[in-house]
């Protein structure tokens, strides 16, 4: 290493220790309680069918109305579940698939030299695990058919699964058969559609030599993957119908997509629902995340009338950090955080952007910004055993025998002074239903100058305002429920 290896090296050091031992003391500590008898899951718990979720609508067709569709959590719909602590611990392990996929992308985005998918990357579909989504769904209705599909605000192209099938996973809903559909139709090569797949998927519209059909390839990094034609078919929001509304019909899918019947993307390229349907919704969409363990359902709500929300704290909002080379990703400006009221002095914030997502569970902080926020929550959080770490979490807890704890708040600041307060249940990690090893469920990026990720975990109970148009990302405190 030369000098200014060295001396960069250093600097990196000496921030990373600065932040680590400059926590400002405050007089109160704030806590808040967390029952565990709540969180004690019983392998009745969630119905078997659960296939189809309301959609209802708000002053149909206007630009300042709402649809609100009904939000669940995958494992709501995933009927007897015997096996607690497997399903819980293989969440993680899904999760840092996703992770994974994540950043693949994120670095095929800045690389002029395009990665291929790495072996290493893959989960081996014949391990025995079997992993269901992690992401939350709805239901819309397509070209006449009900089909219960992905959240994923780190996509941009929505896709299905379509007959004839050449290699699908299984999924509730019955395929989607275009050849049934009278409004259906194939989108060309030449087509403006075909062109813009490039700036939406990485990868640009495949035209063979026989046919004019404009062909996708997706492969998320995870070893998912799908592909097919470029279609386009009447999609129906609650009252509102979007014609012609632009999907993959998938004949050939693979990964970590549950049962569902594919994925709604709702990032910013114009082939997203959100690009799609600007007209109707004005580029604004939200959502609310229900707890995932108590069959609860949340709401996707698209359009810019917040009347129709029940948040209890005011909206406030933060500028996109605008990047040309992640301009379909949601990025923030972290540029602060607080444990238990304490304010966190740590030179890493403001200095690169995070990325909120609806897909990744757990959220991840660079190494200097983790290690302050897990020595301030140990400093509040005492007087319980430890247990092992598990997986990408290593600040674990034995908490058999208690019904409460209470809990450090975390608070986490964006540029212009908006916050995003972490409800209780986010801030715990069950690995083992008994409580026995219990987490804190974040997680430490590998290296400082890897990109950070907001998770769904700690964005529950929250609503999170995505407005495309103004370039903004807002949050407020609301207890979901649909």
């Amino acid at each position: 290493m030369g000098v200014k290896g060295k001396m960069v090296s250093l600097l990196l050091l000496f921030a990373f220790i600065r932040c680590v031992n400059s926590v400002s003391g405050v007089n109160k500590i704030e806590l808040l309680p967390l029952s565990l008898k709540k969180l004690s899951w019983t392998k009745t718990q969630y119905p078997v069918n659960c296939r189809f979720f309301s959609q209802k609508s708000t002053s149909t067709g206007t630009v300042n109305g709402a649809t609100i569709l009904q939000m669940k959590h995958h494992d709501s719909c995933s009927g007897t579940v015997q096996d607690w602590n497997k399903k819980l611990q293989n969440r993680l392990i899904a999760d840092i698939i996703r992770f994974k996929s994540m950043q693949y992308r994120i670095r095929n985005m800045v690389s002029t030299k395009k990665e291929s998918i790495s072996p290493k990357a893959e989960l081996p579909l014949n391990s025995g695990i079997k992993l269901q989504t992690l992401n939350y769904i709805v239901t819309v209705t397509l070209g006449g058919r009900n089909l219960t599909v992905i959240v994923d605000t780190g996509s941009d192209l929505s896709w299905v699964q379509c007959q004839p099938c050449q290699k699908c996973y299984t999924q509730v809903d019955p395929v989607f058969n275009p050849l049934l559909s009278p409004s259906y139709k194939t989108v060309q090569c030449s087509s403006q559609a075909c062109q813009s797949l490039e700036y939406a998927i990485g990868n640009s519209g495949l035209c063979g030599t026989d046919e004019p059909k404009c062909r996708y390839a997706v492969s998320y990094g995870d070893g998912s993957s799908t592909s097919g034609n470029l279609g386009k078919d009447k999609l129906v929001l609650g009252d509102v119908s979007v014609e012609n509304f632009i999907f993959g019909c998938g004949y050939y899918n693979k990964g970590l997509f549950g049962a569902t019947s594919g994925l709604m993307g709702l990032g910013r390229s114009q082939l997203s629902l959100i690009s799609q349907t600007s007209n109707f919704f004005d580029g604004v969409f939200s959502y609310c995340l229900p707890v995932a363990d108590n069959n609860l359902s949340g709401s996707l709500i698209l359009g810019s009338n917040t009347s129709v929300f029940k948040n209890t704290t005011p909206i406030s909002y933060t500028n996109l950090v605008l990047n040309s080379q992640f301009s379909s990703f949601y990025i923030l400006n972290m540029t602060g955080a607080t444990i238990g009221g304490v304010e966190l002095q740590c030179p890493s914030f403001g200095n690169r952007g995070i990325l909120i997502d609806s897909g990744t569970v757990i959220t991840r902080l660079p190494p200097s910004i983790y290690t302050a926020v897990k020595d301030e929550f140990l400093r509040q959080f005492t007087g319980y055993p430890f247990a092992p770490g598990f997986s990408i979490l290593d600040t674990c807890f034995n908490l058999t025998g208690y019904q409460k704890v209470n809990v450090p708040t975390m608070k986490m600041r964006f540029q212009g002074g908006a916050e995003m307060s972490v409800d209780v249940s986010g801030m715990l990690y069950f690995v083992k239903r008994d409580s026995s090893q219990v987490c804190l469920a974040l997680a430490s990026l590998g290296y400082e100058d890897e990109n950070g990720i907001i998770g769904n975990y700690q964005q529950r109970n929250i609503r999170v305002v995505y407005d495309t148009k103004n370039l903004v990302v807002g949050f407020a405190r609301e207890m979901c429920r649909f």
